[in-house]
């Protein structure tokens, strides 16, 4: 006897045989693709005339791009640039494409500058706040992030005191005008440039 979990469903069957979804699929994926590539050269042009403070070893040309299909069962595509991973130093901005959720823009980072982002970031809180970016996840939403709004500095901080590393996240949804209309680069550009003040000296 077979078990269930073999047995498609009709669903499962229509959407199995539909050489159309399969099309349409890859011809996103290539587009994504295409706008993280744009990205990676747009945020190259961004990073030439910034100072950073960055761990030792980071080389600006290093960068990733990966694509995959089981973030919580959904396929994502992202580009990590810069990229800096080395023991336990991260220095990482990620532009994410995650189908079925949303697009985030995040920045990574931990190990021997972390206590002087956190600093930064409490020190030029009133620069980074009400930008939209939040802390912690790749989802969105309450009991996920933490908005960095300018009435919770107090509570961003108690927060900041627990953690060994950041990670500051913007996400947009993937109907958004800036997505559709393929300006991923833009966005991302936007975001790297609004979490600066927590990078720069």
């Amino acid at each position: 006897m077979m078990s269930h979990s073999t047995v498609f469903t009709d669903d499962e069957t229509v959407l199995l045989a539909d050489a159309q979804f399969f099309r349409k699929k890859a011809a996103i994926t290539t587009k994504i693709r295409a706008m993280l590539e744009v990205t990676h050269d747009t945020l190259q042009n961004e990073l030439a005339g910034l100072s950073l403070v960055v761990p030792s070893g980071l080389d600006p040309h290093i960068h990733q791009l990966v694509k995959g299909e089981h973030l919580e069962d959904f396929p994502y595509q992202y580009l990590d640039y810069p990229k800096y991973f080395s023991g336990v130093n991260t220095f990482t901005f990620r532009t994410l494409v995650w189908w079925g959720h949303h697009v985030a823009c995040a920045l990574l980072l931990q190990g021997s500058e972390i206590g002087r982002y956190k600093r930064q970031l409490l020190g030029r809180f009133h620069q980074l706040a009400g930008k939209d970016p939040s802390l912690w996840e790749w989802k969105c939403g309450a009991g996920y992030t933490l908005p960095i709004t300018h009435d919770r500095k107090a509570q961003i901080a108690a927060v900041l005191a627990e953690r060994s590393f950041l990670k500051v996240v913007r996400c947009v949804p993937l109907g958004d005008p800036r997505v559709r209309e393929g300006q991923l680069a833009q966005l991302a550009c936007e975001t790297f440039r609004s979490l600066v003040p927590l990078v720069t000296p």
